[in-house]
């Protein structure tokens, strides 16, 4: 048999718990005799060795708490990093800041150093790119405690703090359609996200909804301002003349807006915008743009919430929870009023 079986390996054959398997490795006084007996027999009959990065972070009783942001400089992410901090820094945690900046292998290399760090806890967004879950299936096998945010991960076992994006997609959407818009362009961020397939869900729905057909040639993967602007301008040009926009982000509706004055276009008398995650940029243009707001230090709560309840929680708090966090739609001048 091989060496690296692991506690879920044995709770398995044995038909109990993970926990229950722990305590009885652990001789503790309220697992039965007999059970407490059958499962260490098993589990040295099959050579079964304690994990030692989960015993050394068990001993040394860590209280950093590891946090992976794709992009500091983002108004949505440090706003949860700020919620992150001051709920970690009120239950007597400290966080251990690193950002992938959208990479995938840097991810990676932030993941094996919170590991040798031996952080009590782990939270994370993933990068773009990000496909491969290898480096985050290995701290659910170790027992780290782990909550995605935001970008999940559904590949994996953990718990997750997601804003609404599904209602506060479908909302922006609707409220351009009602104002009269028919011809929708919606620029999204790479469809294999669990964040772009809500998005896009709550987009096409209202399409639906109000009887329009949904035209995948008006859905682009664009999620940045300046690509937003070339991609805006290429599509004018073309005649292909949107009468709304939905963007994924702020930075992305204000290149699309740019480009509309670039072309001659009036916001929202030819063309009304909006777009998510609402920042300081889109409060700054003229006119000023229509945005779904989601409370980024709200979302950072959740995630130390969730994360403590598995750190310090009793059986009750193993199994894994989803807390999504409402969205609201902030109506401004670049979408016509009802």
């Amino acid at each position: 048999m091989s060496s690296h079986i692991t506690i879920k390996d044995i709770a398995k054959a044995m038909g109990c718990a993970p926990s229950t398997v722990s305590r009885a490795l652990n001789n503790s006084a309220n697992i039965s005799p007999a059970v407490r007996e059958a499962i260490q027999r098993y589990a040295r009959e099959h050579n079964y060795r304690p994990n030692e990065f989960a015993l050394s972070l068990r001993n040394n009783k860590s209280n950093t708490i590891g946090v992976i942001i794709p992009q500091i400089c983002h108004y949505f992410f440090s706003n949860v990093l700020s919620g992150i901090e001051k709920t970690a820094s009120a239950a007597g945690y400290n966080i251990l800041v690193a950002q992938s900046n959208e990479e995938y292998e840097k991810e990676v290399a932030i993941v094996e150093s919170f590991r040798k760090a031996k952080v009590c806890g782990v939270i994370a967004s993933l990068a773009k790119g990000t496909m491969d879950y290898s480096h985050f299936r290995r701290l659910v096998e170790e027992d780290v405690p782990l909550v995605f945010y935001d970008r999940i991960c559904t590949e994996l076992n953990t718990s997750r703090v997601v804003v609404d994006d599904y209602t506060g997609a479908f909302a922006a959407v609707e409220h351009m359609i009602v104002t009269g818009c028919r011809k929708i362009a919606f620029y999204t961020s790479p469809l294999h996200l669990e964040i772009s397939k809500n998005r896009r869900n709550g987009y096409v729905d209202a399409l639906r909804k109000h009887r329009i057909e949904v035209d995948n040639d008006m859905i682009f993967e664009c999620d940045t301002r300046q690509a937003a602007r070339d991609l805006t301008l290429r599509l004018l040009k073309e005649g292909k003349k949107p009468d709304a926009f939905f963007a994924v982000n702020a930075n992305t509706a204000v290149g699309i807006l740019y480009a509309c004055k670039d072309a001659g276009l009036r916001v929202p008398e030819d063309v009304s915008i909006c777009g998510f995650s609402d920042n300081e940029n889109a409060r700054s243009t003229e006119p000023r743009l229509t945005m779904v707001d989601q409370p980024g230090e709200a979302v950072g709560q959740g995630t130390v919430e969730l994360l403590l309840a598995k750190i310090e929680g009793n059986e009750e708090n193993l199994v894994y929870k989803n807390k999504i966090v409402k969205t609201k739609l902030i109506l401004r001048g670049s979408t016509r009023e009802k």
